[in-house]
């Protein structure tokens, strides 16, 4: 909704901000200064409205353009807590699921 709009853009400009602060990018301006053969890396924003009303926006890259050790360097896993893999395995257990 328009009305959302100043929530969105609060959201995206926390984004942007949270990328800078950590030196995730380098803005380019000027194409000719890419290397020779690079191109820029797209990007595309994800939104999510939370459970609380709150609004989160994700700027994600288009990972398969990606080049390891020229595009990036690192890679991101997330870490689960002991007690959420206990109690993701006590619910796949009463289901009669396998974790894997």
């Amino acid at each position: 909704m328009a009305s959302d709009a100043p929530a969105w853009l609060r959201a995206e400009r926390a984004e942007i901000d949270n990328h800078e602060s950590n030196g995730s990018w380098t803005t380019v301006i000027d194409r000719s200064r890419l290397p020779t053969g690079r191109s820029l890396v797209r990007l595309i924003w994800v939104y999510k409205t939370k459970r609380d009303g709150t609004k989160k926006a994700r700027l994600c890259v288009q990972g398969c353009a990606q080049v390891a050790g020229v595009d990036f360097d690192q890679t991101f896993c997330a870490a689960m807590r002991g007690t959420s893999l206990r109690a993701l395995a006590s619910l796949a257990a009463s289901m009669g699921m396998r974790m894997r």
